[in-house]
């Protein structure tokens, strides 16, 4: 059953659409960016950032201003004496932090490289209680400007959308980043499609969604029906891995078939079983990640 909040805020919205469309799609994006309280942690989730601890520190954390507000960016270094030294770019998920990549992080250190992980806007060691595509993108082209290039980034769900339109340059007034490889790991296409589902969850009207749209054209300088991650790594000269668990009950498949299509330069791999959280820490999918990485790409199975 429906909570009576839930059923307040869906009434609110469809009186919106007749008396003031404009303010309920400003009000509803707001809404769609409002990120989780990063120090209310459920259990589980204290009980990873706990269990990382002694591998956080081996981190050094940087500050960064990026053009939308501060974000942490935590070094993970190789030692010293070694000739350049690949660099890899981690892009967590929505509701994530940099301990929920630890495997992918350990995976690539391993394999050789310096590791650049990013805690997003309002998540992890980041301040601030907002985010969207524009402010992930911006964070991200702020890390490429102090770290990059990078030979790699790996990306999970939102990280993974994250990761596409910085190296495709959608939005306005920032650069694209210069990248080897992507690995898309459980990674949305399609951002018009998030943004229908959630205007179905609150039970917006078409003029609403419509002023949503708008508020994300105003920030990110182009139509939302542009953010299409197929489309976008369909014009990019990139070589990249997607791996998606068929049994995703958070992303559907369709959007890693969608990837797929885009060219011959996307590999699929399928993860059955894994889902859509659990896939990170997979020993088969770590070892994928690890191969396509460093450019062996007879060890990658599509």
């Amino acid at each position: 059953m429906a909570s009576f909040g839930y059923l307040v805020i869906r009434g609110l919205f469809g009186m919106a659409e007749h008396l003031a469309p404009r303010l309920g799609g400003r009000a509803a994006f707001e809404l769609f960016c409002r990120t989780p309280n990063p120090v209310r942690l459920s259990p589980k989730e204290k009980r990873i950032v706990q269990s990382a601890q002694s591998f956080m520190i081996d981190a050094r954390r940087h500050c960064l201003t990026a053009k939308f507000g501060n974000v942490t960016v935590h070094e993970f270094r190789q030692g010293s004496g070694r000739p350049r030294r690949p660099t890899a770019l981690v892009i967590h998920g929505w509701k994530s932090r940099t301990e929920h990549m630890r495997g992918v992080i350990e995976t690539l250190r391993g394999e050789g490289f310096r590791v650049l992980s990013i805690d997003l806007p309002g998540h992890g060691q980041s301040p601030g209680r907002r985010l969207h595509m524009a402010a992930a993108v911006a964070a991200a082209h702020e890390t490429a400007k102090w770290f990059g290039p990078f030979d790699v980034i790996v990306g999970h769900s939102f990280g993974g959308a994250v990761a596409v339109n910085a190296v495709a340059g959608s939005v306005d007034g920032i650069p694209p980043i210069d990248v080897g490889r992507l690995v898309l790991i459980a990674a949305p296409s399609s951002m018009p499609a998030i943004f229908e589902d959630f205007g179905r969850f609150l039970g917006l009207g078409p003029k609403t969604q419509t002023a949503v749209a708008d508020q994300v054209q105003r920030i990110a300088g182009h139509p939302l029906e542009d953010y299409v991650g197929a489309a976008q790594l369909a014009g990019l000269d990139v070589p990249a891995l997607v791996i998606h668990a068929p049994d995703d009950k958070e992303v559907p498949p369709r959007d890693a078939e969608a990837f797929a299509e885009a060219g011959p330069h996307v590999r699929l791999f399928w993860a059955p079983g894994r889902g859509h959280r659990r896939i990170i820490a997979d020993p088969e999918i770590l070892a994928q990640v690890k191969a396509f990485a460093a450019g062996d790409l007879g060890r990658v199975v599509a």
